[in-house]
């Protein structure tokens, strides 16, 4: 599979990091509702689809590195 190139324009980071913030708000949706689940099969589910959006998260991250480790987690509150 070919990669493409990734845009790291100034609108692409500001883009990249709406989408960042709205990330970490469903990864800590997901995690309120995965502690309060009984079910292993879902909580497995859950615990699944965090995993595949921290990666998300990593690759933007990637993606900018210019952007320091602070200001992303100013970003992320």
């Amino acid at each position: 599979m070919d990669e493409r190139e990734e845009d790291r324009s100034e609108k692409s980071k500001n883009e990249h990091i709406k989408y960042y913030k709205s990330l970490n708000k469903i990864i800590n949706d997901i995690q309120k509702e995965k502690s309060q689940e009984r079910d292993p099969v879902i909580k497995n589910h859950l615990e699944g689809r965090i995993d595949a959006m921290e990666k998300d998260i990593q690759r933007i991250r990637n993606m900018f590195p210019n952007i320091k480790n602070e200001e992303w987690d100013d970003i992320s509150n």
